[in-house]
């Protein structure tokens, strides 16, 4: 399953998960967006209850898009709390990439 995320959820969704996250920072117009949604929708479906997959539609959710500092998109971000500082840390992967390639990045962190 793919989660929405806004602004107004983002904090709750995102950075309050216990599990690790996956955005897709996308936009309507964005062909390379439509290209990697059916991969993002492929992850959601192989690492349920591991991973929590999310969007962003960039242009209804600036705020949010500004403050992780989105240029570019198809960005997708892994969140994932550092084991021993318990902090969250950011991954930013910018630009399609085939299936194989994201679960590649992925299984190093989940």
């Amino acid at each position: 399953m793919v989660h929405d995320l806004t602004d107004a959820n983002f904090e709750k969704e995102a950075l309050q998960s216990d599990l690790p996250v996956f955005v897709d920072f996308w936009a309507t117009w964005c062909g390379p967006c439509r290209m990697v949604a059916p991969v993002v929708e492929a992850i959601a479906e192989e690492y349920d209850g591991k991973l929590k997959v999310c969007k962003l539609d960039v242009d209804a959710n600036p705020q949010t898009a500004g403050a992780f500092q989105i240029q570019s998109i198809p960005t997708m971000m892994l969140i994932t709390t550092n084991p021993e500082t318990k902090e969250k840390e950011a991954r930013a992967i910018v630009g399609y990439r085939p299936k194989d390639e994201l679960k590649e990045i992925l299984d190093q962190f989940i």
